[in-house]
């Protein structure tokens, strides 16, 4: 394998796992803050507003985990190297 195209590797899948983290991480803080605002100003709607905040955060998570699936190809199935 050529050495630039390894090293260019490394360095996209550390771009992907990173940047696929920073978003959702980002996301799932602003949402759960306003989730238990919510809870906090409408108790009785706790159980609607706690089913929404985990399938939300399951989307969320997809995503980093996307980004895991592209980083680990770029490392070990690597489409670049012949």
């Amino acid at each position: 394998m050529n050495p630039l195209i390894a090293s260019a590797s490394v360095l996209a899948a550390a771009l992907a796992i990173g940047l696929a983290s920073l978003g959702p991480g980002l996301a799932q803080g602003n949402a759960s803050g306003q989730a238990l605002e919510g809870i906090a100003r409408q108790p009785e709607a706790e159980g609607k507003i706690r089913g929404t905040l985990l399938l939300s955060l399951a989307f969320m998570e997809s995503l980093t985990i996307y980004g895991l699936v592209i980083a680990l190809v770029l490392l070990f199935a690597n489409p670049f190297a012949s």
